[in-house]
């Protein structure tokens, strides 16, 4: 081994020429890598520091539709410092004549919140004084979007239901928001918890979430005060979090982007690895005299390897370490960038684990590509060199591959271990090898089609096609590492864009115009009749609605029963229950069947979601619960349902028998479609004489939905990107790698009198092909990849995007074309001369 370090020492005193490309190819994936482990765990941090400011207590209680008991709240107060608010959905309503109503999202707090942090107004003025009664008016704050929608400034009087406030300072952070500003389809409104009682919002089966917050003692634990309210109030129906649940919502979006986003990083960083190996492959078909003077001299084979893996372990140290320093930084950058738009507060820094999964990564794919070519270089005889062979001609032993395959297999595992989602890691370890596996075997395919598509009468065409299949032709490796990274742009893209299809353009032409929730049954003929007067205002459907927690599934309590991630959603928080007759339009029953029309029937029965009774474990017959109301309701299933969501006819997971939920106070979820013309006089009519009804205009909706995901699906091109930029590497090695090689062949045509013209027009028509060839490839890869995703994981409906295709079709011949010419017109300034003379 000393001897090894010293002919390596030398062998590096030459400097990095050639090697530049390895570094970057390496740094890029390990600085994607870094950047967005690092990113993530600064905003873990923030939500671990900020726990109690987004939580807005040390224990939050929940309750849906009506307040805790006077016994309830005692106890509560018996624990700590308590504080509550009512949060909901409602319409806010300027006084003044061209005030636009609009759709808020209304807190009424009491005095004293937030337990902990502050809301931080644009004029700096307290809360407190903000809301405070002056003058017989209560006071509010909104977040500045309101104020635009509702073209209203500071001052100015607003109605909430039945209760007139003024507006007096602009929110600038509210702590304890959190993701749920992302799920709003409407911006703040806050007023006083007393304001709230004059409203006329607060009404038997109202939406309403009546929140609870509680500030312990020092010293007191928050796991046992909650035991201690589960124990006291064991049927009391509300959903009770400490501080380790604090920011969960956050918690599972952020899990999932990173694991998403994580993923293509690795994707650019095994691009990266094909450059890798195409780098040492060149670094080491010019050390051929090198090697077989070692040889000669005596050096066996373990001294050679030793020799060059020491050189490239120094190397791939180079490029690890350059991609940790930039992706330790970037998170810095980020943070300036993209502060404002976060729900909590990332405490960026500088952070071990992920620097030294990155490091890891990188070092695992620098081996991996590293170890081909050195094994196969030292295999290959001394004679052998000394004739010229290329490199790659050595064979690999079956000791060769174990250690190959024991490498992958360490890269692979590595992958999956350090994942969030074993599951999704394992598929993308999958994928990554059939892709491995796909290009090489596409590109062969590529050159026996071009070995026998005959001979044609253009000549220029035809010494391309002989280009693409002759022995040493770069055919391989172009499409392996363009193609790799265009397959994740593609994956991404068809993603992205088949996820805004789903919410945008496939809404139905017959779609509803509106949504209106918290309809009393009271109002309900008043309400049908207002609509019905209007003209252009179709029929009302309407739907009763109530709220319920699952409590049980099977009969065991959901906290005892493994629920897999993709549908925690539903035992996370509360979902719309109902009851019907007869089965809801925009669903068909796939097992099972609906009960009798007039079924009044002692059991309770159920018809539940197909794809969340898989998941649960349930079928037909087994039993739910779901506590509704603060009772618990246990209800067998008879049928299993398929839900066309993209109907936005009104549907429910659960949908129960008449019998007991009809005698339960509820309200009415209603829809209402209509011409363009009546959508205004809809939207007055209801605001005007409902004050309490919630108004949701569909196309507000969606735009509101499809700015979300576009603000995710850029993250994800941003570094989709990434993967291109890599294969552009990997593709400008590869021409670099075979450059001697075509200036040998313009010389040869120039002595036979091609002009620079011709020669440049075959090189032309041969990385067109090429280029091509590597995009119908990728496309067709990409979209499998995607098409598994849609369907597979995400359960939904498939559309195919030939903008997609067309777009990554011109941009790889354009990639292939430009770096194919650029080395081209290189080799065309070569002068024959001095090449001829050293043949």
């Amino acid at each position: 081994m000393n001897l090894a370090f010293r002919l390596a020492r030398r062998e590096m005193r030459s400097g990095l020429g050639g090697f530049r490309l390895f570094i970057a190819c390496l740094g890029l994936g390990v600085a994607a890598i870094a950047a967005i482990l690092s990113f993530s765990r600064a905003v873990e941090e923030g939500l671990r520091a900020d726990a109690r400011e987004i939580l807005s207590g040390d224990i939050a209680i929940s309750l849906l539709y009506r307040e805790a008991t006077p016994d309830q709240i005692d106890y509560m107060r018996s624990r700590g410092e308590l504080v509550r608010w009512i949060d909901s959905r409602a319409m806010a309503r300027p006084v003044k004549p061209d005030g636009r109503a609009t759709l808020v999202q209304l807190k009424a707090v009491e005095r004293g919140y937030p337990l902990y942090g502050s809301i931080e107004l644009k004029d700096g003025m307290t809360l407190a004084d903000a809301l405070a009664e002056k003058n017989g008016v209560w006071g509010a704050v909104v977040e500045e979007s309101a104020l635009q929608r509702m073209n209203m400034a500071l001052g100015e009087r607003v109605k909430v239901g039945d209760v007139t406030v003024e507006v007096r300072g602009i929110i600038v952070r509210e702590p304890d928001r959190g993701l749920n500003a992302f799920a709003s389809l409407g911006p703040r409104l806050m007023i006083p918890y007393d304001a709230v009682s004059a409203s006329g919002l607060v009404q038997p089966g109202s939406l309403l979430n009546f929140e609870y917050r509680l500030r312990l003692p020092p010293g007191v634990s928050d796991v046992a005060v909650i035991e201690g309210l589960k124990n006291k109030f064991p049927n009391a129906g509300w959903r009770v979090r400490g501080l380790a649940e604090a920011g969960g919502g956050i918690r599972f979006w952020l899990d999932r982007l990173t694991q998403f986003i994580g993923l293509i990083g690795l994707s650019s960083l095994l691009v990266g690895g094909v450059g890798v190996g195409n780098a040492i492959s060149s670094f080491l078909a010019g050390r051929l005299r090198t090697i077989a003077t070692l040889k000669c001299l005596g050096a066996p084979e373990r001294l050679v390897f030793s020799t060059y893996l020491i050189q490239l372990s120094a190397l791939a140290l180079v490029g690890v370490v350059a991609g940790l320093v930039v992706g330790a930084g970037l998170p810095f950058v980020a943070q300036s960038v993209i502060a404002d738009v976060l729900p909590v507060r990332a405490r960026v820094a500088l952070y071990a684990w992920p620097l030294t999964i990155a490091a890891i990564f990188g070092l695992l794919v620098s081996l991996l590509f590293a170890l081909m070519p050195l094994l196969r270089a030292r295999r290959v005889s001394a004679a052998t060199l000394m004739r010229g062979a290329v490199v790659q001609g050595g064979r690999l032993v079956w000791r060769d591959a174990l250690l190959i395959g024991a490498v992958a297999l360490a890269l692979a595992g590595f992958t999956i271990f350090t994942a969030d989602s074993r599951r999704i890691a394992g598929w993308f370890v999958l994928g990554a090898i059939g892709a491995f596996i796909a290009f090489p075997l596409l590109a062969r395919l590529l050159m026996l089609a071009a070995a026998r598509a005959g001979k044609p009468r253009l000549a220029g065409l035809r010494l391309a096609l002989a280009n693409l299949h002759r022995p040493g032709a770069p055919t391989p490796i172009v499409m392996l590492s363009l193609g790799l990274g265009l397959t994740v742009l593609v994956a991404t893209a068809l993603i992205e864009g088949n996820l805004r299809e789903q919410i945008t353009k496939r809404i139905p032409s017959d779609a509803p115009a509106f949504f209106f929730v918290d309809i009393q049954s009271t109002q309900m003929p008043a309400f049908e009749k207002a609509i019905a007067a209007i003209p252009g205002a179709g029929h009302v459907d309407k739907v009763p609605s109530l709220r319920g927690r699952i409590s049980k599934i099977g009969g065991k309590p959901v906290n005892e029963v493994a629920v897999p991630s993709d549908a925690r959603w539903a035992i996370d928080g509360d979902r719309g229950v109902t009851y019907s007759a007869t089965p809801p339009e925009g669903s068909r029953i796939v097992a099972g069947e609906w009960w009798p029309a007039d079924y009044r029937g002692p059991e309770q029965l159920i018809s539940f979601d197909e794809a969340l009774a898989k998941a649960f474990g349930l079928g037909l017959g087994d039993t739910i619960t779901v506590n509704v109301l603060g009772r618990d309701i246990d209800a067998r299933i008879t049928s299993l349902r398929r839900i066309e969501w993209t109907t936005l006819a009104i549907n429910f997971v659960f949908v129960y028998s008449p019998g007991l939920l009809d005698k339960a106070p509820h309200t009415f979820l209603a829809t209402v479609k209509a011409t363009p013309e009546a959508e205004d006089a809809i939207f007055k009519t209801v605001t005007d004489q409902f004050p309490n009804v919630t108004v949701v205009r569909i196309r507000d909706a969606i735009e509101t939905a499809a700015s979300v995901l576009g603000n995710i699906g850029l993250a994800s091109r941003v570094i989709g990107f990434l993967s291109i930029l890599a294969g552009v590497l990997v593709l400008a090695g590869a021409m670099l790698a075979t450059q001697q090689r075509r200036v040998h062949e313009a010389v040869v045509m120039k002595v036979l009198g091609a002009t620079r013209a011709r020669i440049a027009g075959i090189f032309a028509w041969e990385f067109a092909a090429l280029g091509l060839a590597t995009a119908l490839a990728a496309l067709g890869v990409g979209t499998l990849g995607a098409y598994l995703v849609v369907r597979r994981l995400m359960g939904l409906d498939w559309t195919f995007l030939p903008t997609v295709a067309v777009a990554v079709a011109v941009g790889a011949m354009g990639l292939t074309l430009a770096f194919g010419l650029a080395g081209t017109l290189a080799a065309l300034r070569q002068r024959p001369l001095a090449l001829l003379r050293n043949e």
